[in-house]
């Protein structure tokens, strides 16, 4: 069992009780994200699809062996990343709810784009062979994109049988306009990818104040499970952990940048002892770049390109040593 896990973390559906599962996929790195599924009587809310299609059938499958009399009607993307969305063609007659700050996201997010990447990858040097490392194993040729049809801004409650939902944007802070699944009844809440749990989180968007507030108002719930978008079921002493990784990396980039030191030199420079056992150490480097933009006001969208080509330096780097 993981140490900050609440659960057994194995491939596939756990039963949270109270009507709620979660679907998670072990080692909850680059591209392997976690689901969740809340039912009363025989509705059902599915809280995000997988990579792609294939990963989404079985999860699909799974869920309707453990609840084969609900029906799932409502599909929430917590957040805009293809792990989290993929598959929702998949989830037929479902009204598919997302911020609307991630439906503007999501149509900027290309499987077409990530399929064509990994056939050329191999002609791509180091950076190709990070992508294949990162996501290699998935299918992205055969999803078809299928976007929100419903969206909203701040917050908005739904309906599964009797039970209220209660859907929060707290981003934007890893994507611009992420969304946590917040069930009161059941002591439960769903994530999304504010929380990467034993995995370093990655801020694409930031700032990073929006998602340390985020971690304090998930912690502030009245919750006992707590479902992240990577890694295990947890309670609230994996969001104190993530919530004090945010600062500690925000105060460290904030020094070097004060010195002058550029965000790589201040990546490799910044001592991650504490979370040596935390998987996809590479994301430093983004997490100090997206910082350093921060400090400086600077506005301007993140070469992704770019920061994938420092990501795969500083892990080779970290293989060899």
């Amino acid at each position: 069992m993981s140490t900050l896990g609440i659960k057994p973390y194995h491939k596939g559906l756990v039963d949270l009780g109270r009507g709620g599962y979660a679907w998670l996929q072990p080692d909850g790195g680059w591209g392997w994200s976690n689901a969740g599924l809340i039912t009363d009587g025989d509705c059902a809310l599915l809280i995000d699809t997988l990579f792609d299609v294939r990963l989404t059938a079985e999860m699909l499958a799974a869920m309707r062996r453990a609840a084969p009399n609900v029906r799932i009607d409502q599909l929430v993307n917590t957040h805009s990343n293809g792990d989290h969305c993929n598959g929702n063609e998949l989830v037929t007659g479902a009204q598919i709810i997302a911020s609307k700050a991630t439906a503007e996201e999501l149509a900027h997010e290309s499987p077409r784009m990530m399929a064509a990447l990994i056939k050329r990858a191999p002609e791509m040097g180091e950076l190709g062979e990070f992508f294949l490392y990162c996501f290699g194993a998935f299918h992205f040729e055969e999803v078809t994109q299928t976007p929100p049809t419903r969206t909203f801004e701040g917050a908005l409650d739904l309906s599964v049988g009797d039970k209220r939902v209660h859907l929060k944007q707290v981003g934007p802070a890893h994507t611009r306009g992420d969304t946590i699944v917040h069930v009161p009844a059941d002591r439960m809440v769903f994530t999304g990818d504010i929380l990467f749990i034993e995995g370093h989180p990655i801020l694409w968007a930031g700032p990073v104040g929006n998602w340390i507030d985020a971690c304090n108002y998930i912690a502030s719930l009245d919750v006992d499970t707590i479902v992240p978008g990577h890694g295990p079921v947890t309670d609230k002493r994996g969001v104190i952990a993530v919530r004090d990784y945010l600062v500690y990396i925000r105060d460290q980039a904030r020094r070097r940048y004060d010195s002058g030191m550029n965000p790589y030199d201040a990546a490799l420079d910044i001592s991650l002892t504490d979370y040596e056992s935390w998987g996809d150490a590479e994301r430093i480097v983004v997490n100090v770049s997206t910082l350093y933009k921060e400090f400086s006001g600077d506005k301007t969208p993140n070469d992704t390109t770019q920061l994938f080509g420092l990501m795969a330096k500083l892990h080779r780097l970290r293989s060899r040593s």
